[in-house]
């Protein structure tokens, strides 16, 4: 009988943390400059430039600890990691070994965060997956391979730069999803990073083993880089776990290596051997004194936002949202802001929700606009709401006026009156309509009262067609029912 296999995956997430400079010089961070157009003396590594620690990087991760349930020592300290490769300027890294300035935490996986055709799977739900620490160093320059030349753009080299370590607990491609889904959501409510993997702000490194189920020891260890989307690590990690599974389930051998994913082939690559670990020779770095930490978790606890799981529960009970509903409007803090400017006073905000996520989020996508580019205002959106709501346009009609709105930002009243949408309401035009319609459709009529009640459809079509569309359809239901039993 051929054993099963089961995965085991940790993950490294590099994640660069918002600030205005570089973390040991004041470079300024600033995506998509010239090359090699934010570079000085401490960050290109020239002889006699000195580091200064950047405060702020500091503060938000030890804020990205706390909001992650670390433990922050008293002090902590940098390092220098030491390695020669071009993206490295001084050939060592600074960077944290053995008092990073976040121990422990855990990533809670919810059920909102798995990818869509997994959720009705998941194996555990609200899984904490521990991590091992959080430190904090500087990022290396940016690499480009030409054909037969590399370039290097050292704008990149001295940024802050926080690397999450995880446990290897992670125990699916689906998992890993969730993981690095519910991570993104606490950087962004919390400001420290935008976690934009396009722009290379959020990098993942992933570790994943192959073993038989029930045995005590991990497979041969295996790490995959070049990950650029979320959803890039599960499909890399889905292939990755079939080939090793394949390879030892026919009694091949896996040897420790490094591999990089090619999305384009659906594959991932050898990139090199490692048969021993590296060693670093980590040691204390001399121009750097150690930090004592009281300050900043003073400062961290005082500014701590709310973060997704609380806001979830909040949109749930406060507005009466479905759980699907809460979480796609708290994934990002500021879509899960707008939304509550929109719901500000409304008498349904479950129907605010409605209008953001099946026409807003669409809208957005289709036009390649971000929620910052949106044309359609808060409160315009939720005065179109309250004139459904009131039964001043149709839903058909509210959905004309949406697109208007997108396409000029103008106040739905406005359109509804330019091109005359407002709906009759008045019961007295709409008894007349239901009477002609009535006496010119005896058949339907008779057959409603014989028992056929989908005959009332028919007659509830006509009026609105005689109404040019206008009459209220709730009016029309009540009154022809009413006439329809007298």
């Amino acid at each position: 009988m051929t054993p099963s296999y089961t995965a085991t995956i940790g993950l490294e997430v590099h994640v660069q943390l918002r600030t205005a400079s570089k973390m040991f010089c004041g470079c300024g961070v600033e995506y998509g400059a010239p090359p090699n157009a934010r570079v000085c003396p401490v960050c290109l590594g020239l002889p006699g430039a000195l580091p200064v620690m950047n405060e702020e990087a500091l503060r938000k991760t030890v804020l990205t600890g706390l909001m992650l349930g670390c433990s922050i020592p008293e002090v902590s300290k940098f390092d220098r990691k030491n390695y020669f490769y071009p993206d490295m300027p001084k050939n060592y890294q600074i960077s944290q070994y053995d008092l990073p300035l976040c121990s422990g935490g855990a990533v809670v996986l919810h059920d909102a965060a798995y990818p869509r055709d997994a959720q009705r799977e998941i194996a555990v739900h609200d899984k904490a997956v521990p991590l091992v620490r959080i430190h904090l160093e500087e990022d290396v320059a940016k690499s480009t391979h030409f054909e037969t030349t590399t370039g290097i753009d050292f704008n990149r080299a001295g940024t802050p730069l926080m690397e999450i370590v995880t446990e290897p607990a992670i125990d699916s491609p689906e998992e890993a999803f969730a993981f690095l889904t519910a991570l993104k959501q606490i950087l962004e409510h919390g400001g420290v990073s935008d976690a934009d993997m396009e722009k290379g702000q959020l990098r993942c490194d992933c570790n994943v083993s192959v073993a038989p189920v029930g045995a005590r020891e991990l497979g041969t260890k295996i790490e995959i880089k070049n990950m650029n989307s979320i959803s890039g690590v599960r499909r890399a990690l889905a292939y990755e776990i079939a080939r090793q599974i394949g390879i030892v389930s026919a009694g091949g051998a896996l040897q420790q290596e490094t591999r990089r994913w090619d999305d384009d082939s659906g594959q991932t690559q050898l990139m090199r051997i490692k048969e021993m670990a590296h060693d670093y020779r980590y040691f204390p770095d001399p121009d750097l004194l150690p930090v004592r930490t009281a300050r900043w978790v003073g400062e961290a606890w005082a500014s701590m936002p709310e973060l997704p799981a609380a806001r979830r529960a909040r949109f749930a009970g406060e507005y009466g949202l479905t759980d699907y509903d809460a979480g796609v409007l708290s994934a990002e803090s500021m879509l899960g802001d707008w939304f509550e400017r929109a719901a500000e006073g409304a008498a349904k905000p479950k129907l605010i929700a409605n209008w953001v996520i099946n026409d807003l989020l669409s809208a957005l996508s289709a036009a390649s606009r971000t929620l910052v580019e949106c044309p359609v205002q808060p409160a315009q959106l939720r005065a179109l709401a309250q004139l459904v709501d009131d039964g001043k346009v149709n839903l058909s009609q509210a959905k004309e006026v949406f697109a208007a709105m997108f396409e000029s930002g103008r106040d739905p009243v406005e359109i509804v009156k330019e091109r005359g949408l407002e709906q009759v309401s008045d019961l007295g035009e709409i008894e007349g309509f239901c009477d002609e319609v009535m006496a010119a459709n005896p058949k339907p009529v008779a057959d409603y009262r014989a028992g056929n009640a989908a005959s009332v459809n028919f007659l509830k079509g006509q009026v609105m067609k005689r109404s040019k569309g206008k009459a209220n359809p709730k009016v029309i239901g009540e009154i022809l029912e009413r006439k329809l039993a007298g």
